[in-house]
């Protein structure tokens, strides 16, 4: 079992309808446009069976995740993924990879600990606005 300390694994995806998370824990995920798939994207330039994410063991007991272009019977996608610019037909993922999956279609992949996990979903539309009319004046 892993460790209360353990890193977690966060996806984000941009696609046609916005930007989704995802906080992998499983050993297998397929990534497409397939609605059947576990991480679904929406748009017409991803091929239904774009990327496989699989999970794997390090020898400290923790564990990383690779992504392989593709489906898991090694089908590969139509167009390919860019992972940092490169393409490449599988990666092991690191803190802050980019994966690009088609035109305005993209993730990015997060390795966090624990503490820097937030406790409740943070809003993305909770924001502070300060206008240039709203600072004190300090030339008194």
């Amino acid at each position: 079992m892993a460790s209360q300390n353990s890193p977690r694994h966060l996806l984000i995806i941009e696609d046609d309808q916005g930007r989704k998370q995802f906080l992998l824990d499983g050993s297998v995920y397929s990534i497409g446009r397939d609605t059947r798939c576990d991480i679904r994207l929406f748009s017409q330039f991803v091929s239904r069976r774009h990327a496989t994410l699989v999970q794997l063991p390090k020898e400290d007991g923790s564990c990383y995740y690779r992504i392989v272009d593709g489906d898991s019977k090694g089908k590969p996608s139509a167009n390919g993924m860019l992972i940092n610019g490169q393409k490449i037909l599988a990666h092991d993922l690191k803190n802050r990879d980019e994966i690009i999956f088609g035109p305005q279609v993209r993730a990015i992949y997060y390795l966090l600990n624990r503490e820097t996990m937030p406790s409740l979903p943070t809003d993305e539309f909770d924001v502070t606005l300060i206008g240039p009319n709203m600072m004190p004046d300090f030339d008194e």
